[in-house]
């Protein structure tokens, strides 16, 4: 399948900033209709709003709130471009005193709101006949990093979730993409100690645009996640894309 941004209707998590806020310009520039900004402070998106005008609208979703997402869903009932971005990281290793606080914080935002987002938004996606539901994951949720140990668990849950949305979406010709960025400029890359190096933006945001027109499941957009595609690659073509149910 293959999704042209053009003229498209298209809701953001986290579009405030970071990723979120790239993926929304990028959007806008090929030419998206127009983008829903779902965010927990409305005034956090003054800035697009002062940029793009009517272009954009400001709604208001907690993904740590299963009501919120669906009133989401029920104001937002028009969108053909899902893109689940907003997420969370504690700094946590497996022996950290925090650990188990850090892993119920990621998993209610990072994994829980994906399966609350997927659930609340699917009827309206499939009112479409070219609709798409892209998550963020990361280069994390395929290898765990001692200090980000919980942030990676609920990222490998969060992808595993996406792969079986691929597989049922299908079904309702809605197109699902897992996107796989390694360090980024963002402040949650600065959190992480992981600003030096860390790569714009819009290489995720550019790339996603790219990745459903080409109708791609796995994008790796920056060189170091693609240092992890190059070996990863043969895995998530034989096994994670494949139709293992022909024996």
């Amino acid at each position: 399948m293959s999704i042209n941004i053009n003229n498209k209707t298209a809701l953001v998590t986290g579009a405030n900033r970071g990723i979120g806020k790239a993926i929304v310009e990028s959007f806008l520039s090929h030419g998206a209709k127009k983008v829903y900004l779902a965010v927990r402070n409305l005034e956090s998106t003054n800035a697009l709003v002062a940029a793009y005008g009517d272009r954009v609208q400001p709604v208001h979703v907690d993904l740590a709130n299963a009501e919120s997402i669906k009133q989401l869903a029920q104001q937002a009932n028009d969108v053909e471009i899902v893109v689940n971005n907003a997420g969370v990281l504690e700094v946590a290793n497996p022996l950290s005193e925090n650990a188990e606080s850090a892993l119920n914080h990621e998993l209610t935002v990072n994994t829980f709101g994906l399966l609350r987002m997927a659930q609340a938004f699917t009827p309206v996606l499939e009112q479409h006949n070219n609709s798409a539901f892209v998550q963020l994951n990361s280069v994390a949720s395929i290898k765990n990093f001692a200090d980000f140990t919980t942030y990676s668990a609920s990222k490998a849950a969060a992808y595993s979730i996406t792969q079986g949305l691929k597989e049922t979406l299908a079904e309702k010709n809605v197109q699902v993409l897992s996107v796989h960025p390694g360090p980024i400029d963002t402040d949650m890359a600065t959190q992480a100690g992981m600003g030096d190096g860390a790569e714009s933006t819009n290489t995720v945001s550019e790339g996603i645009v790219s990745a459903l027109q080409s109708g791609q499941f796995h994008l790796f957009p920056d060189n170091m996640a693609q240092t992890f595609e190059g070996a990863y690659n043969s895995y998530a073509n034989n096994i994670i894309e494949a139709d293992l149910s022909e024996g």
